[in-house]
Formats: C-alpha cells, structure tokens, sequence
C-alpha cells in the first residue's frame, strides 16, 4: 500500500525492516508498548512526522470545538432545565421538553446541513465551512465555529436539559426545600441557592460525560464543516490506512476520557462538601 503495486522486493524488506515488522510478534508488541509510555505513537505513514506532533497540531480546533459546544450546550440545558422543572406540566415544560427532544434525537450531520442551509445559504449570515485561527482573527474564528457548536451542542443541551428537570423535580419535593418555602424565603433563592446546588452531582457527571462525547462527536462535525482538527485527520487516517495516527488518536480523546472523569469527581467535593475522599 505504502510503496505502491510496482514495488520490488528488495523495497518491500527494506520497509519492513525500517517499521520493525520483520521481529517477532512480542518483540514488535514491546517495542509499541514501551513507545505508549513515552507518548511516541511512531511516525505517520502518509504525513511524514511524529504521531505526536501531528496530532498537536491538528488538536487546537477540536478542543475549541468542544469546549464552545459545551459551553452553548450548559448555558441552554441548565436554564431550560430549571423552568421547566419550577412549572411542571405547563405548556412552558412540555414546549421545552419537545425541543430537547428534539435535539437529542436530531442527527448531528442533519442538523449542520440545516444549519448551513439556513444561516449560511438562504441568510448568508455565516460561512458555511472553514477554519480560522483565533490568535489571528478571533471574530472571524468565532463565526466559523458559531455554526458547527451550534450542531454539536444542541444534542448534549437536550439530553441534559431532560436531566436537569428531572433533577430538579426530586429536589424540589425535599423536605428541606418545603422547609425554606415554609419560612418564607424568596422562589428564586430556594431554586438556585439550595435545590439547583443539591441537584449538581448528577448534573456534573453528565457534563463529563458529555465534554469527552463532543470529542468523538467532532468526527462528523468537522468533516461536515471542512475543519482542519483531530476528528477530521481521523476519518482520513482510517481512510488511508494510517494505523499510527488512528492509534495515537483514540489513545488520546481515551485519555482526556478518563482526566475529564477524575476532574468531576475531584468537582464533587467542591459542590457537596459532605463528601470526602480518604479518612476523616
């Protein structure tokens, strides 16, 4: 595949023997591990450089990526969330709960080409695709990311506005919620001040959960909007064969995985004091 149909044998031993294929099956698997730890995945087999570095390099976009669609997906669900568990089975909780509906059943790809069919075709508010750095331009980067956010964030936003509700509708029938409408405290405080931050812990988890998907979920989005980061050199690395970079890039959002994991737990500390890690 590298060298082509018409390459000879003696070109075929000399790249076996620069990849190491020509060891033996543990000592290749030893050769790979050992490269794991020290973070060296190998050299690409199309790009020409470190795994590493490449991935370095094409990161910067999907991080941003993420990061803005978990912002919108957090500054929608939460809200939404809340009213709609303050007025249970109003026409207010069944509209909201209808369009997160809606967005976690909507397809990211069908979406974005809603998206660039409305924003950027029939209103040419938006580009439709393309990249911008931001230490550059940073209003040109946000409009090109504005879009691709928007189909990346609204799925988690109604996933997690449904749990928010249903978060919130247990807190609020606590006997100590009653308790501080019995004394009178003003609605407002007793929502955010006591039942929104008893009801964080599942809340969080959910947003790690979602702050690691949106790197998986970048795949189709960046493919779909022509952005140049790691979800887009993925699908073309497993198109070409590339095995280092595919490797090295699951190992990677594996690993942010597990760190944005641990991060959440370290969180519930802070929400809930009452819990503690280690003895007391």
């Amino acid at each position: 595949m590298m060298l082509g149909r018409e390459a000879t044998q003696e070109q075929t031993e000399a790249l076996r023997d620069q990849l190491g294929l020509d060891e033996p099956v543990p000592v290749q698997f030893a050769t790979w591990f050992w490269g794991v730890v020290r973070l060296d995945f190998g050299e690409s087999l199309f790009i020409g450089q470190p795994v590493t570095e490449a991935l370095l390099d094409w990161v910067q976009p999907t991080v941003l990526l993420a990061v803005y669609s978990l912002t919108l997906s957090v500054a929608i669900a939460i809200p939404a969330g809340v009213l709609a568990a303050v007025r249970p089975n109003s026409f207010l909780d069944r509209l909201l709960m209808i369009l997160s509906i809606s967005g976690a059943a909507i397809p990211g790809f069908f979406l974005s080409i809603l998206l660039i069919l409305l924003f950027a075709v029939i209103l040419d508010w938006l580009p439709s695709g393309g990249y911008a750095n931001i230490g550059e331009d940073p209003i040109q980067h946000l409009k090109y990311m504005l879009l691709p956010s928007a189909a990346l964030g609204f799925s988690g936003a109604g996933f997690l506005a449904r749990l928010v509700r249903s978060t919130m509708l247990d807190v609020l029938n606590e006997d100590y919620v009653r308790t501080a409408y019995a004394k009178g405290l003003p609605g407002r405080h007793v929502v955010l001040a006591h039942a929104l931050r008893n009801a964080l812990i599942p809340i969080m988890t959910v947003i790690g959960v979602l702050l690691a998907g949106t790197l998986g979920g970048a795949v189709v989005i960046e493919t779909v909007f022509n952005i140049p980061g790691m979800g887009r050199l993925l699908v073309q690395s497993v198109t070409r064969r590339d095995y280092p970079i595919v490797q090295g890039a699951v190992m990677m959002i594996a690993a942010v995985e597990l760190i944005v994991m641990l991060l959440v737990d370290i969180l519930y500390v802070v929400v809930d004091p009452r819990i503690r890690y280690g003895n007391d």
